[in-house]
């Protein structure tokens, strides 16, 4: 998209719908009253509950230590109108209104802020004992699952399916972990990185079986299509996330191949004062020249400042905000805290710091000699300072990087 239609000029928005109450949409919320909005500000969520941060549900909620993961947020206090439980069925921009299950909701601007929606098992819907973990609910569901011991299968070794599958070892489940690419994480890093992350998974008593996919779920069991039976107490699907759009069928805001929504590089929608942000929507990088959707924590915390700035500054003539963060995310899965910053697909050299077989090391990219992106295994030290410097655009010199010993920064060339 070549070009976005601009906010309504001069018009100062009184009223701001925000739709998706997770990470994105609160913070969201939030900024704007930290940025000094003082007109209605609307946030709608499909669930029930409060709104809450996710990763602790494939962690401390699962595993029974916290009981929830609310938000530590005063919506009140803040004038921040909650509407939760709340199906929202469409949005017609012409009317600046959106559809929901109890009546129409007006609006000066709308944020979307709905975020992604876990793919489902083709043929195991409604099969007892396959359960998703995305929400709150999921994790409650999934608690007492692993309370009895079960013999979990897991279907998928990505993050979430990793996350689970380390959650249930700690639990003292027999683990199962099934995936149909060569290798974990086969969508998210290149097979030279990924590979040695095998091992994790039968360190801690876990069987990964790759290559491998699932013809058929039944209760009590999963099987394969090389003919072999997994007995399987409950199944959990870890097989990836898609942004959660098919609500905007019909309303002319552009979506993307993957079904995101198309974000300029403001945020903006091809529609007139509607925003998108967090994990249903790509924006173009200019940092690493191609559009992103990125499904993690951190761009849901880090878009929303970008999406306030420029609804509050926009109305009295700001320069609008640019958004073309370094991504960032994290997991800790197997014992072991891993963290990535950056986008490597661009990159012409990888370095290694440290032997990938030892409980700690980490792998740069480089393009031209300056860092644009970074995997830390076990080494916090090099995520910290390898982020400053892919935002720095700082040239490196490879020999100096490649020693483990050496600090990232003392690198530079």
């Amino acid at each position: 998209m070549s070009e976005q239609t601009q906010d309504r000029a001069g018009d100062t928005p009184r009223r701001v719908v925000v739709v998706g109450a997770g990470m994105a949409g609160v913070q969201t919320a939030v900024a704007l009253r930290e940025q000094g909005f003082t007109g209605t500000v609307t946030l709608i969520g499909a669930e029930p509950h409060q709104p809450y941060d996710r990763p602790p549900l494939s962690k401390a909620v699962l595993l029974g230590t916290a009981e929830h993961s609310a938000f530590d947020v005063d919506f009140e206090a803040l004038g921040i109108e909650l509407r939760l439980g709340r199906e929202v069925l469409g949005v017609r921009p012409a009317d600046h209104a959106l559809d929901t299950a109890e009546g129409p909701v007006p609006y000066d601007v709308l944020v979307l802020a709905t975020g992604a929606e876990p793919m489902r098992l083709p043929g195991a819907e409604g099969v007892p004992g396959v359960h998703l973990l995305r929400t709150l609910d999921d994790a409650e569901r999934l608690r007492p699952v692993l309370a009895r011991q079960h013999d979990i299968v897991v279907v998928g070794a990505g993050w979430i399916g990793a996350e689970f599958a380390t959650a249930a070892r700690e639990a003292g489940c027999a683990v199962t972990v099934v995936e149909a690419a060569e290798r974990p994480l086969a969508g998210a890093l290149p097979a030279e990185v990924a590979e040695p992350m095998a091992a994790w998974y039968a360190d801690a008593g876990a069987v990964l079986r790759t290559h491998t996919r699932v013809a058929r779920v039944e209760p009590g069991a999963v099987l394969l299509d090389d003919g072999s039976r997994i007995p399987a107490g409950a199944v959990v699907v870890g097989i990836g996330a898609r942004p959660a759009t098919a609500w905007l069928a019909g309303s002319g805001i552009a979506l993307g191949a993957r079904g995101e929504v198309v974000a300029d590089e403001q945020l903006r929608t091809s529609a007139p004062d509607v925003y998108a942000v967090g994990d249903c929507a790509s924006f173009p990088s200019g940092r690493y020249g191609e559009r992103l959707l990125v499904h993690h924590w951190d761009n849901a915390l880090q878009g929303p400042r970008t999406v306030a700035r420029n609804i509050v500054g926009g109305a009295i003539g700001q320069t609008p905000a640019v958004y073309d963060p370094v991504p960032y995310f994290w997991s800790e899965q197997f014992g072991r805290f891993v963290q990535y910053a950056g986008h490597h697909t661009a990159a012409d050299t990888a370095l290694w710091r440290g032997d990938p077989s030892g409980p700690a090391w980490s792998v740069c990219w480089l393009r031209d000699d300056r860092l644009v992106a970074l995997l830390a295994v076990g080494r916090p030290r090099d995520l910290a300072q390898g982020r400053r410097l892919i935002e720095a655009g700082a040239v490196l010199d490879p020999r100096l990087l490649a020693d483990p010993a050496r600090p990232l920064k003392a690198a530079t060339a």
